[in-house]
C-alpha cells in the first residue's frame, strides 16, 4: 500500500476479547511498527493469555499511527492499544461505535429503579448519545440500556452484573454473557443490615506457612467451579465397567497402530469413541440450558481435561468426535495434549465443547465427582483401570477371574437431566466399553 492512499480520521483499536473469562492479555510482539501500512487480515500483534496465544488481525487496510503499549505489557480487554488510520477504500473498524461512545463524557443521572419503555423514548436515546449513571459504581451506555429494555432487566438487576469495562463499566458482552447464563442474579436480594439470623464472622486460625499467590488461571478456574456448583444442581451417578477386552486389544495392537499411523494409541481416543456413540443414542445429554429453553447441540465436541505444566487444568476440544475414526481421534487427542504441555493451545482449541471427559485415573484416583464444565449438561470422570478378582457367570458355572475394572462417574445438571436419562447414558458408555470388538482391525 502506498503512502498516498487517502485515510479516514484516526480510529482507536482496542484489545479484543479472546475467550470466556479472559479479562486481559500480554502483548508478546507487535508485528506492525508505527508508520507501517498493512492490509486487511494482516497480523498486527500477538497476544498471550493464561490459556492460549492469539494473533490479532487488522480489521481493514490502513496505517499504524501510534501504539499505546509495548511488548510485555499486560492490557485489559477493551483497552485502547493503538491508533490506526484506516484506508478510505477499506472497511471500517467494527468497534468504531464504541470509540464514539468513549468520547462522550457527560452523564445523565437517574433515580429510576426500573427500565420502563415509556420513561424514555428510543428516539430520545438515539439523539442523546450519552452515558448515564445509575449509582456510584454503575454506568450504562445507550446500547446496554436498549438491551436491558428489550429483555426487561431492571436497574437493580443490571447493578448485579459484573462489568468488565474500564472502571467497572458494563459492556454489551457482559449483558450478553449474563443472558446466556440464564440471568442468575434475576431474583437475588440484598442482605439486610439487620436480620433475625446473621452468618457469624468466624475467625479461623489458618495457620502459618509459605504464602503462594494464586495465578490468574487458578483464580479463573476457582471462579468457574464456584459458579458451576452455585448455578447447576449437581448429581453424580456411578457404574463400573469391565475393560478387559479393550485393554487386551490395545496392548496387542498399540505397536502396530503407531507403526501404521505414526500415532500413539492411548485410552483417551477409545473412551471418546464410546462416549460419542452413547451421545448419539441419548442426544439430550449433549445440551445446554438457555433460560427456560434446552438447546440440544447439533455437533458432538468432546472436551478432555488436560494438565498444563503449571499444574492447572485446561479443556482442549476434539471437534465432531462422532465423525472421526479411531486414528483421527488418536491424532486429534495427541496434537491437543502436546499443545497443552507446551503452552501452544490456541483459542479455537478450547472452544465449543458440548460434553467433557476428565480422566482422573491418570492421577491414580479410583473415581471422582467432577464439576460440570459450564454451560454443558454433564461431565464424565474415568477412574484408574485396576485388576480385580471378579465373579464371572459362564454357561458351565460361575468362575473367579482377574479382570481389568474401571469406575465411571457422571455428574449432571438436574435441571436438564433426570436420573433415568443419566443412568441410561452412563450405562450405555460402559456397555460400549465392555462390548469392545476384539477382532477389530487396526
Amino acid at each position: 500500500m502506498s503512502d498516498d492512499k487517502r485515510f479516514l480520521p484516526s480510529q482507536e483499536f482496542k484489545m479484543p476479547k479472546m475467550g470466556e473469562s479472559i479479562t486481559e492479555g500480554t502483548i508478546i510482539e507487535w508485528h506492525v511498527k508505527v508508520g507501517d501500512t498493512f492490509e486487511e487480515g494482516d497480523v498486527l500483534l500477538e497476544v498471550a493469555t493464561d490459556k492460549v496465544d492469539n494473533e490479532v488481525p487488522a480489521p481493514a487496510s490502513g496505517k499504524m499511527v501510534a501504539q499505546k503499549f509495548n511488548n510485555g505489557d499486560v492490557v485489559p480487554v477493551g483497552e485502547v492499544i493503538a491508533i490506526l488510520d484506516i484506508s478510505e477504500s477499506g472497511s471500517s473498524i467494527k468497534t468504531a461505535s464504541k470509540t464514539k461512545e468513549t468520547k462522550e463524557k457527560s452523564k445523565i443521572s437517574t433515580s429510576s429503579s426500573t427500565l420502563s419503555s415509556t420513561s424514555t423514548s428510543s428516539s430520545t436515546l438515539s439523539s442523546v448519545q450519552k452515558s448515564f449513571k445509575v449509582n456510584e459504581n454503575l454506568f450504562i451506555s445507550p446500547l446496554v440500556d436498549s438491551m436491558a429494555r428489550k429483555n426487561h432487566i431492571s436497574y437493580e438487576e443490571l447493578a448485579r452484573i459484573p462489568g468488565t469495562g474500564k472502571d467497572g463499566r458494563l459492556r454489551k458482552s457482559d449483558v450478553s454473557d449474563y443472558l446466556k447464563k440464564g440471568r442468575p442474579f434475576q431474583f437475588a436480594q440484598a442482605v439486610p443490615e439487620v436480620s433475625g439470623f446473621q452468618v457469624p464472622d468466624l475467625k479461623f486460625d489458618k495457620g502459618k506457612g509459605k504464602i503462594v499467590e494464586m495465578d490468574r488461571m487458578r483464580q479463573m478456574i476457582s471462579d468457574h467451579m464456584v459458579f458451576s456448583k452455585h448455578n447447576s444442581p449437581h448429581v453424580t451417578a456411578y457404574v463400573e465397567a469391565d475393560l478387559t477386552d479393550m485393554v487386551n486389544w490395545r496392548n496387542n495392537n498399540k505397536a502396530e497402530f503407531q507403526k501404521r499411523y505414526n500415532e500413539k494409541l492411548t485410552f483417551t481416543p477409545l473412551f471418546i469413541e464410546c462416549v460419542a456413540k452413547a451421545i448419539e443414542d441419548f442426544p439430550m445429554i449433549n445440551s445446554s440450558l438457555d433460560g427456560k429453553n434446552i438447546i440440544v447441540k447439533d455437533e458432538i465436541n468432546i472436551g478432555m481435561a488436560t494438565a498444563l505444566p503449571s499444574g492447572n487444568l485446561i479443556v482442549p476440544v476434539v471437534k465432531n468426535a462422532d465423525k472421526k475414526n479411531l486414528n483421527e481421534l488418536a491424532s486429534a487427542t495427541n496434537i491437543l495434549v502436546e499443545k497443552a504441555r507446551n503452552n501452544k493451545l490456541k483459542a479455537d482449541d478450547t472452544k465449543d465443547s458440548t460434553f467433557t471427559i476428565s480422566n482422573v485415573g491418570t492421577f491414580g484416583s479410583l473415581m471422582g465427582t467432577p464439576i460440570i464444565n459450564q454451560p454443558e449438561a454433564a461431565i464424565l470422570a474415568t477412574g484408574i483401570i485396576k485388576k480385580r478378582a471378579e465373579v464371572m457367570e459362564r454357561e458351565d458355572g460361575d468362575t473367579i477371574e482377574i479382570r481389568q475394572m474401571m469406575y465411571l462417574s457422571l455428574s449432571f445438571d438436574h435441571r436438564i437431566v433426570d436420573g433415568y436419562l443419566a443412568g441410561s447414558f452412563l450405562r450405555r458408555i460402559a456397555d460400549y466399553m465392555e462390548q469392545f470388538d476384539t477382532k477389530r482391525k487396526v
